[in-house]
């Protein structure tokens, strides 16, 4: 499970390489997005597919599950989210404001 969890990752890492290295400002947002979600299940393969009792004080189990990966996963997610959000008002408050959302373009002139 773990090695098709890493060549999926590996997959969503190239198709972002491809999209951010695009001059369209909405693929880049997109690449930087497909990032952040290969990074996490990258970093879920490495934790790995864990099996024992969830971490209760009380419980008569020997075997438990440490749940501070999945805790530090899911705030990198949100994390994620957030910039995502930010990315694509930041995208289109530029295309609002100069009415083209070309990279080359966005550089202005060159004796600027």
């Amino acid at each position: 499970m773990e090695t098709f969890v890493t060549i999926l990752a590996g997959v969503l890492y190239t198709v972002g390489t491809y999209l951010i290295l695009n001059k369209n400002l909405l693929r880049i947002i997109l690449g930087i997005t497909l990032f952040s979600h290969a990074t996490h299940l990258m970093l879920m393969s490495i934790n790995g597919l864990k099996k024992g009792a969830a971490p209760l004080l009380g419980e008569e189990v020997a075997n438990y599950t440490d749940p501070i990966p999945q805790a530090l996963l899911l705030t990198s997610i949100v994390i994620s989210f957030a910039l995502t959000a930010f990315l694509l008002v930041l995208g289109y408050r530029t295309y609002v404001e100069l009415g083209t959302v070309n990279i080359k373009k966005l550089r202005g002139k060159s004796d600027e």
